[in-house]
């Protein structure tokens, strides 16, 4: 078998805003495996500025996965344990390689185009304008729940957009999901959170930053708003260790971002400990193009879980590749009429 790599910058159409700064591209690697007439392709994802695999030797890695294929799946796995967004692209390669379809990973009435997964509408940072534009955007568009980027603006008018939104829709109508990215100092946290739940919002991601865990917990103990760990469950990589973190922590929601936690695998190490301590979950893409994104929404259909899946970030993009996955009143479809088409 032959392994190769190559980079790709994904160009988002237009700048996106976060708690971290705003984003003008993202960029992303593909694996290609060639062995005989058989090909398949993974993406690595690696988010800079956020995934643990964010480091000077990551392409040094890269090709060195490349150079050592031949000591299979399991093997290098294990060896790439600090490397989650190229287990993830492994994983990937490995499942399309041996499949008639490249790109049908996990054949089920999803990939027939039968079925549809519910998915949250994003709504990104920037002014209270362009804010509002996105939010009447999605719900023009049919979506029932969305979720809100919060923490770069100033507070109260975060506090007075989402009260504009609840008087008009209902909870019952609208669900939303707010994501703090980390933003809320932990000694301020608990009163914003507060002031939060007046809004009979779904839950709030990741409120105070990353590795403050026992204010986190604390924070959990005592908050009147569900909160769900995002950024927190990034760079854990044992079983031990994801069982301790959610056990001291106790949220109420994980958010599953394969290209961060270690892919399927790491993944569903994750939602095994979740449910082990009667906590749920939703899965999440983290900007990948449509290959990984594909990836990603085959398998989280597999999980049958309910909930709505923050699965929307496809069209982000002004050069991803053409897929069939595609958006409509809040579900994302796969479109059997459009055609792969890998370009770059």
């Amino acid at each position: 078998m032959k392994a190769t790599y190559f980079k790709h910058q994904l160009q988002l159409k237009r700048p996106s805003g976060t708690s971290r700064g705003v984003l003008t591209y993202k960029d992303t690697w593909f694996i290609q495996l060639e062995d005989n007439k058989q090909r398949g392709i993974g993406e690595c994802g690696m988010f800079k500025g956020l995934s643990s695999d964010d480091r000077p030797d990551f392409e040094t890695k890269l090709a060195w996965t490349c150079k050592n294929i031949h000591l299979g799946l399991e093997a290098l796995l294990t060896e790439l344990i600090a490397f989650p967004s190229i287990q993830f692209g492994l994983e990937m390669a490995f499942l399309s390689i041996t499949r008639k379809n490249k790109f049908e990973l996990f054949p089920s009435n999803f990939t027939k185009g039968k079925d549809s997964i519910p998915i949250n509408g994003l709504i990104w940072m920037g002014n209270l304008a362009f804010m509002k534009q996105q939010i009447n955007a999605k719900l023009a568009a049919g979506f029932s729940c969305i979720k809100l980027k919060i923490g770069a603006i100033d507070f109260d008018k975060e506090l007075d957009l989402i009260k504009s939104i609840r008087s008009e829709f209902a909870a019952d109508t609208i669900e939303i999901r707010v994501d703090a990215n980390g933003a809320f100092k932990p000694n301020q946290a608990l009163e914003k959170l507060k002031r939060l739940s007046d809004y009979n919002l779904h839950s709030i991601e990741q409120p105070i930053p990353q590795g403050h865990i026992h204010e986190m917990a604390q924070l959990c103990s005592e908050t009147p708003l569900p909160i769900a760990l995002d950024e927190e469950l990034i760079g854990v990589f044992s079983v031990t260790n994801k069982q301790l973190l959610l056990q001291t922590i106790n949220p109420h929601y994980i958010i599953l971002k394969p290209t961060l936690v270690g892919g399927f695998k790491g993944s569903q190490e994750w939602i095994d400990a979740a449910k082990s301590n009667k906590i749920d979950w939703w899965v999440t893409s983290a900007l990948e193009s449509n290959i990984g994104l594909n990836a990603i929404a085959q398998w989280t259909y597999t999980l049958k879980n309910p909930l709505p899946q923050g699965l929307g970030t496809g069209a982000l993009f002004t050069n991803n590749v053409q897929s069939p996955l595609m958006v409509d009143s809040g579900q994302l479809l796969y479109d059997l009429k459009t055609m792969w088409n890998l370009k770059f």
